[in-house]
């Protein structure tokens, strides 16, 4: 069993360092394509977006708690992010300030 797991968790290391390699390998030498650029300028803020719409989508404004905490915690995380300009602390605070809302005040 120990060598089964050990063969699967080694496998799935191998296919992941080797997607992570394999761009860098290709394009070796080469000047990056303006298409690659391009979905690197643009891709964050799209991902984001999404993420925001997929942590939203089933937030129910007719019944309690109203989406309160919910608004709440996005409200501290655009303001965190806006005056410290740091994506990993505004989403730790977001999602702490959801979970002491919903753990604590909104039960």
């Amino acid at each position: 069993m120990n060598v089964y797991l050990f063969t699967m968790i080694a496998a799935a290391a191998l296919v992941t360092v080797m997607l992570r390699f394999l761009p860098f390998w290709i394009l070796k030498g080469r000047k990056t394509p303006d298409f690659i650029v391009y979905l690197g300028s643009v891709l964050p803020y799209a991902i984001m977006g999404m993420l925001v719409v997929y942590c939203l989508k089933e937030v129910s404004l007719v019944r309690a708690p109203y989406g309160i905490p919910e608004m709440i915690s996005v409200i501290v995380t655009v303001l965190i992010h806006r005056f410290r300009r740091s994506t990993l602390l505004s989403i730790l605070c977001g999602t702490l300030c959801y979970m002491f809302l919903i753990q604590a005040i909104f039960r």
